[in-house]
């Protein structure tokens, strides 16, 4: 297969964890006899810098001519300590979605029998959890209406029937193809829009018969995520409380360094970690690049290259049983190993295979 690969490396760890990355891809593509070209683009304060505009027309141009992005991070401390500043880093991951027309974020979360030591929950209540979270990406108040003064302001939580029916159709193809559970999560009880979004669902649930669909209040589910995360199967929700539940849920795993996620909808879709920039950890070799790589991992399953994706899944689950992890999630007594050699290693382990 011929793949043109859009790379956003972005803000603070990002050219690091991108650049491991990109080894991993090349070398999945040599073992498997697929043809990768790459284009690297602006986003984030690094195109901020570069041309005043986080998510430049360059870069769009760049995104829509590839079958797929690979994106790492934005953001940096100058604009998060700024409040009066109006252009901002993360402007440009959400113009991303907007323009490319991504409204479907998928973010499995899962644990690694390795690290359930690591995780802030018990071991046997983490033990075998696996869900993914579907979050709609496009809608609700990063994109409603806003208003802003020393006195007053508001986000409108605007959405229409045809942006939550896409979204729950989404939700219930993965569900079909896991192990058929839907939960779907909202506020109904006291927000009109939510009120909207379980209207819609009890109008579709009928048309999944073979699909148990339940609901559940965002504080709810906020709770039973981490009391009972094996509880669900498939977890589908609007834009802010899926931002909410999905880092939330990174804590079942032990670290936000291990959680890959994807975006799909209209246009070229992007794979990407679920962390941000850690522009503390810039240059410093310390960070973890495997949720980029499991990104990668993601990237090629969606164009339904499973072997190549579960190579990189083995990969992984390998480098950590063996002790092969950057700080954050090492044994006292393992070695160190960086964001180079982690994935370094990675990469030798799939010539090898």
């Amino acid at each position: 297969m011929k793949l043109k690969i859009a790379v956003l490396p972005g803000d603070g760890i990002g050219p690091e964890i991108s650049e491991q990355g990109v080894g991993v891809i090349k070398a999945i593509a040599q073992k498997f006899g697929h043809e990768v070209s790459f284009k690297d683009a602006l986003c984030g304060a690094a195109a901020i810098d570069a041309v005043g505009d986080p998510f430049p027309a360059e870069t769009l141009k760049i995104c829509q001519e590839a079958d797929a992005v690979f994106f790492s991070a934005v953001g940096d401390p100058r604009f998060d300590n700024n409040p009066s500043a109006t252009v901002r880093p993360e402007q440009g991951l959400l113009a991303m979605r907007k323009q490319l027309g991504l409204f479907a974020n998928i973010r499995p979360v899962q644990t690694f029998r390795c690290l359930l030591h690591h995780s802030p929950l018990r071991s046997d209540l983490i033990e075998g959890a696996d869900f993914i979270c579907i979050r709609e990406l496009t809608g609700g108040m990063y994109f409603g209406e806003k208003f802003e003064s020393d006195e007053r302001a508001y986000d409108t939580n605007l959405y229409t029937r045809p942006e939550v029916e896409r979204i729950l159709r989404v939700a219930y193809d993965y569900a079909r193809r896991r192990r058929k559970h839907l939960t779907v999560v909202d506020k109904a009880n006291v927000l009109a829009s939510s009120r909207l979004w379980r209207k819609v669902a009890k109008e579709i649930e009928v048309e999944y018969p073979d699909v148990q669909t339940d609901y559940m209040f965002v504080d709810n589910a906020s709770m039973r995520m981490i009391a009972e995360p094996r509880f669900f199967d498939v977890m589908v929700t609007e834009n802010t409380f899926g931002d909410i539940l999905t880092d939330e849920g990174s804590c079942i795993s032990g670290s936000m360094g291990l959680l890959p996620s994807a975006s799909t909808g209209t246009g070229t879709p992007v794979f990407e970690p679920v962390h941000g920039s850690w522009p503390q950890a810039r240059g410093k070799n310390i960070a973890n690049p495997l949720a980029q790589i499991l990104s990668a991992a993601m990237l090629f399953e969606h164009f339904s290259l499973k072997e190549e994706g579960m190579l990189i899944r083995r990969a992984v689950d390998q480098s950590l049983e063996q002790g092969i992890r950057t700080p954050e999630i090492q044994t006292p007594d393992g070695a160190h190993y960086g964001t180079k050699e982690v994935g370094a290693w990675i990469v030798d382990y799939i010539s090898q295979a």
